[in-house]
């Protein structure tokens, strides 16, 4: 097998995912364009050397549909040779991106490939392309199905997180991020959004906010009336009989924030980034994903950690940091629980309760944003996991160059 490095890992800013939001009047089109627009020119990259561009797109219909890859090659002027795809594996997108390029670069397929992925949930609606697993009863019944939100509450009352826990968690999230910003970790990745004629739109995550306890604790759950108008906790609790009640704890507060954006990552093999006169910053050393719990639906990272260890031999002992997505409090919280981990190396800048969760975008933010901290802290091994819907999870170890 050919190693996979990787040579440099951009983003946007998170903006908010609304009307309002900076980012609402750029198309998902124009958010890709930007992040491959500074992946060739922070590079000085001859995209003759590229073999592939692979974006995340959850919702990939209208605007941002039709293989938003390819369009975003055209856009960025890549050169007709170069081909796009655009997967879809929920949360997980963009990391699935990277791990579906890398797989390519590690089989000698690929040379050099741009990954990535972009959300314009301004613009397209969460939900927009529908789903099956909802709305059909062949996949909806067996698949358990329930809303994330209600999947979280199931979680923190399965495993005993109160509402104080998860609004506690929370408010350290956005203090992380708030730090992270003031103190420039994100300078490095986080390139600005600029409009036609050069201005900038937007150049820092917009969905940060002061939050304390006491602001969280005047937030009603958001899940629970949904719940019981529609019978999803009986689903939930048929699913795992030993819980007699949910306990719905999550709000806007301790949630992933709704926002846009886009993220790109440079991987290839060491002599095509020679080639490029490039210097490779990180070494992909593995990667995993897997089916879990329908009905908890977001416990995925625990199952796919035990896989990728089980078949690397590796331990915590030789993981410094751990980016996990914060879809919600509850996941994160229950990931630290099943493995006794330090919350000291566990999103050590915030997540995406604090600056938002942009669906296809943010497995590739994250991979960048841990990069960086090895970097800024001087530490070697990264673990990036996230959770998925309907039950999945996905994983992947970096290692320092």
């Amino acid at each position: 097998m050919t190693d996979c490095y990787i040579y440099d890992a951009v983003r946007t800013p998170r903006g908010r995912g609304k009307a309002d939001g900076a980012l609402h009047e750029c198309t998902a089109l124009h958010l890709a364009k930007t992040a491959l627009d500074a992946i060739r020119d922070r590079n000085d990259l001859d995209t003759g050397l590229v073999d592939d561009v692979v974006l995340g797109c959850v919702d990939p219909i209208g605007e941002q549909g039709g293989d938003i890859a390819r369009a975003a090659v055209f856009a960025s002027g890549y050169g007709d040779h170069v081909p796009g795809i655009q997967i879809n594996r929920f949360c997980a997108s963009g990391l699935e991106a990277v791990n579906f390029a890398a797989s390519r670069v590690m089989a000698g397929q690929y040379d050099m490939a741009v990954a990535g992925g972009v959300e314009s949930m301004s613009r397209i609606p969460m939900g927009s392309s529908g789903a099956a697993l909802a709305a059909d009863p062949a996949a909806a019944l067996p698949g358990y199905f329930i809303p994330q939100g209600i999947a979280a509450d199931l979680i923190a009352t399965k495993y005993g997180f109160s509402r104080d826990e998860v609004d506690a968690f929370a408010v350290e999230s956005q203090a992380r991020a708030k730090s992270a910003w003031d103190d420039g970790r994100f300078e490095k990745s986080v390139v600005p959004v600029r409009d036609i004629n050069g201005l900038t739109i937007a150049d820092r995550d917009e969905h940060l906010r002061e939050t304390t306890m006491q602001s969280l604790g005047g937030l009603n759950a958001s899940f629970a009336q949904l719940s019981s108008m529609a019978g999803f906790d009986a689903v939930a609790i048929q699913a795992h009989p030993e819980v007699d009640v949910i306990d719905h704890v999550h709000h806007a507060g301790n949630s992933s924030g709704i926002v846009d954006g886009a993220a790109a990552v440079l991987i290839g093999t060491r002599d095509a980034g020679k080639a490029a006169g490039l210097t490779p910053r990180a070494k992909i050393a593995s990667f995993a994903t897997i089916g879990s719990d329908p009905a908890l639906q977001l416990t995925g990272p625990v199952d796919v950690t035990e896989k990728l260890f089980k078949r690397t031999g590796m331990t915590f002992g030789d993981i410094d940091l751990i980016e996990i997505n914060e879809a919600f409090s509850s996941i994160v919280l229950r990931y630290m629980q099943a493995f006794d981990l330090d919350p000291a190396v566990v999103n050590v800048n915030g997540g995406a309760i604090a600056m938002g969760h942009p669906l296809g975008a943010t497995g590739a933010m994250i991979l960048g944003t841990a990069l960086d901290e090895l970097e800024r802290s001087d530490k070697e091994t990264a673990l990036v996991t996230l959770c998925v819907a309907a039950g999945m999870g996905a994983a992947t170890v970096i290692e320092r160059v």
